[in-house]
């Protein structure tokens, strides 16, 4: 068994059983507990787990809220390679959803350049304002409160005025993503309960995240992956790990 199918195989078991013992994994992978403590500590080393004595438990790593400003101007290959996703997922004449993330605000500067003639609905007003110039877009935007730290209108009146539509295809953004239970996080409630009522009014959910969400949480549970249709990460399908594989199979999600 090579390095990393074994690392893989290790974050499998701590995932299950929430602890791993060095002397249990030697016996396991028929490997010393000199080589064991080594991986442990490359896992540690990476933020997934805590080492303890004889062993490890698994460590959760709780992220936290930054501005939207904050996130596009971290324009980040990763996120430009999930843009082109969005936007290559994205057909002619289509009706879609697109929430506030940085990577749909990147998507729409693609959409922006080109004509698909289709109906965008945001709750993001920033990404309206990039079709200032563009006729054959139509753009709706879902009125409410704004979010100065989120950069987007959410609570209430948001919900109301998503529910009016229905759409061929919503893309989300998460904070993170349980590998143990599908579920799907995000900070505030507001935010979560407005993503819960587009989810609502799509014939398609699209979950748009980093590899890196997979490994961590919110404070605010919205949804679980059950309730989606594909997940579009900045990785190929075949190269994510096999907790991802695992979790993604057990809730028949396409990855993208």
């Amino acid at each position: 068994m090579f390095l990393d199918e074994r690392l893989d195989k290790i974050m499998e078991l701590l995932n299950k059983n929430k602890k791993v013992k060095v002397n249990e994994l030697s016996q396991i992978f028929n490997v010393s507990e000199v080589m064991i403590r080594k991986d442990l500590q490359r896992l540690e080393t990476e933020g997934k787990l805590r080492r303890t004595h004889g062993g490890a438990i698994l460590k959760k790593e709780i992220v936290h809220l930054s501005t939207l400003d904050e996130r596009l101007i971290n324009k980040t290959h990763q996120k430009n390679i999930i843009a082109k996703k969005i936007f290559d997922n994205i057909l002619p004449e289509e009706t879609i959803f697109l929430n506030i993330k940085s990577n749909n605000y990147i998507a729409a500067e693609l959409l922006a350049a080109e004509d698909k003639g289709i109906v965008l609905i945001t709750n993001m007003p920033s990404i309206a304002y990039l079709f200032r110039k563009h006729s054959n877009t139509e753009v709706i935007i879902i009125g409410g409160n704004y979010n100065k730290e989120i950069g987007g209108v959410v609570g209430s009146e948001a919900i109301e005025a998503v529910k009016k539509y229905k759409v061929d295809k919503a893309f989300l953004g998460s904070c993170g993503i349980s590998l143990t239970t599908g579920n799907i996080t995000n900070f505030q409630s507001e935010d979560g309960n407005t993503k819960k009522a587009v989810i609502s009014i799509a014939k398609k959910k699209y979950l748009v995240v980093e590899n890196k969400k997979f490994h961590l949480e919110g404070t605010f549970s919205f949804s679980s992956l059950k309730q989606f249709d594909s997940i579009i990460t900045e990785k190929k399908a075949d190269s994510v790990s096999n907790e991802v594989k695992k979790i993604t199979a057990k809730f028949s999600v396409e990855l993208i």
